[in-house]
C-alpha cells in the first residue's frame, strides 16, 4: 500500500503563526501544549490542502494573521502514493485563495485528485443531535473524500436550484422557465444521490471486516418528504408536480439538498442521538476510522487524519485502541492535547511537538516521546 502524508508544512501570516516550520517523517505527529496556544491552527493550516474551505469552514480573509493583515501563505510537501508534490498556497488582501502544484496554477479540485484529509474536530460532538444540515455536510465530506467529481455535481445542483427558488419567490407560473433548471438539477441530483450511496456502501464495507475497538456505526439516508427520490427521471416528476407547493412555501422541498443521515449503534440497536455523549463520541471516531480504512484500499493509501482534542474525550483503554488503530492503518494523523500524558500510549510511534504562545505568537518545539 502506498503513503499519503506532509513531511514539511510551513505556515506564514497564518492565523496565530508568524512563522513556523514542521518537518514531519510520516509517522502521527501529536501537538500538545495549553488552550489558544495554536495548536488547532496547525490542524487547519494541514486541512487546507484538500479542497474547500477547511476544517472551520472559514473564508480566506477570516484567516489572516492580525494585525498584520497581509495576507497568508502555506507550503508544503506531500507525498501521495509514488510521488512527491510541492504545493504552495496563498491569499493576498482582498483576494481569494491561489493555488500553485509543483510550481504550476492549479484549481482546489486538483488537491482532492493527489490528497485525501480527513478530520474530527470538537464542533462535530453534537453531529447526531444538531440540525440535518451539519450532518449533510459530513456526509458530503465523506462522499467527496471518495469521489472528488461530487464537488462538481452539487455546485451544479446548487446553482439551478438558487435560480429556481428566485423563479418560486418571483411567483412565474410559466412552465418554460422551470424546465432547464429542473432537468439540471435532477440530472445533477442523481449523481449526488449515487455518490452518497455509494460512498456509505464503501464505509459500511470497511466496518464489516474490520476489528476495531470502537461501536460500529449503521448509516441510512432519509428525506423528510419520505420515500428519497434517486433517478433523474422520478426527480424531474416530483419538482414538476410540486411547483404549486413550493410556490407557496418559497423554495425548493425536494431534492437531495435536504437528505438527512442518521446512525444507528448496531450492538445495541438504539439512534446514535439517543447514545450518551460519550457513546456519540465513539461512534464519530468509529465513523471516521471506517471512511479511512474505505479510502485506504478505494485511493490506495490512507488519508491523513486531524484529530483536534479527540484524546481528551476518550477513556485510557479507547485512546489505546484508537493509536493503535491509527498506526495498523499506516496513517499520518495529526492530534492536539492539552498535555503530553494523553499520548503516552503512541511510545515511539510517533513525533511529539509543544506548541506555545508568546506575545500572540504561536511557536512549536520537538519533543521526546512522553
Amino acid at each position: 500500500m502506498g503513503r499519503l502524508c506532509l513531511t514539511r508544512l510551513d505556515l506564514s501570516h497564518f492565523r496565530s503563526w508568524r512563522r513556523g516550520s514542521i518537518a514531519a517523517d510520516g509517522r502521527p505527529v501529536a501537538l500538545w501544549g495549553p488552550n489558544g496556544a495554536g495548536k488547532t491552527n496547525v490542524l487547519e493550516a494541514v486541512s487546507m490542502f484538500s479542497p474547500g474551505r477547511g476544517l472551520r469552514r472559514a473564508a480566506a480573509d477570516e484567516m489572516v494573521r492580525r494585525p498584520e493583515a497581509i495576507g497568508w501563505k502555506l507550503s508544503g510537501v506531500l507525498r501521495s502514493l509514488h510521488q512527491v508534490h510541492e504545493i504552495e498556497m496563498q491569499v493576498e488582501p482582498g483576494q481569494g485563495r491561489s493555488l500553485r502544484i509543483d510550481d504550476k496554477a492549479a484549481a482546489q479540485l486538483a488537491l482532492g485528485r493527489i490528497a485525501r484529509v480527513l478530520w474530527l474536530v470538537p464542533s462535530m460532538d453534537r453531529l447526531w443531535i444538531e440540525a440535518a444540515e451539519g450532518r449533510r455536510r459530513f456526509l458530503d465530506r465523506m462522499v467527496l473524500s471518495f469521489f472528488p467529481t461530487h464537488a462538481d455535481a452539487s455546485l451544479a445542483y446548487d446553482k439551478a436550484m438558487r435560480e429556481r427558488n428566485r423563479l418560486l419567490k418571483d411567483m412565474v407560473r410559466d412552465a418554460h422557465w422551470y424546465a432547464a433548471l429542473e432537468r439540471q438539477m435532477a440530472e445533477a441530483g442523481e449523481e449526488i444521490t449515487s455518490n452518497r450511496l455509494r460512498a456509505l456502501h464503501l464505509v459500511a464495507e470497511a466496518t464489516e471486516e474490520a476489528e476495531t475497538a470502537f461501536p460500529a456505526p449503521e448509516l441510512a439516508l432519509s428525506h423528510p418528504e419520505g420515500e428519497m427520490a434517486q433517478s433523474a427521471a422520478d426527480l424531474l416528476t416530483g419538482y414538476q408536480e410540486s411547483r404549486r407547493r413550493d410556490m407557496a412555501a418559497g423554495r425548493t422541498l425536494l431534492g437531495p439538498h435536504r437528505v438527512d443521515m442518521e446512525a444507528f449503534w448496531a450492538v445495541k440497536g438504539i439512534p446514535a442521538r439517543d447514545a450518551s455523549t460519550g457513546e456519540q463520541k465513539a461512534l464519530l471516531v468509529s465513523l471516521i476510522l471506517a471512511n479511512a480504512r474505505g479510502l485506504a484500499r478505494d485511493f490506495g493509501a490512507p488519508p491523513i487524519l486531524l484529530l483536534d482534542e479527540v484524546a481528551a474525550h476518550l477513556d485510557a483503554d479507547r485512546r489505546a485502541a484508537l493509536y493503535d488503530e491509527i498506526c495498523a492503518l499506516g496513517a499520518q494523523a495529526w492530534m492536539t492535547g492539552t498535555g503530553p500524558e494523553l499520548f503516552e500510549g503512541l511510545g515511539d510511534r510517533a513525533q511529539y511537538l509543544e506548541v506555545t504562545e508568546e506575545a500572540g505568537t504561536s511557536h512549536a518545539e520537538e519533543r521526546s516521546a512522553p
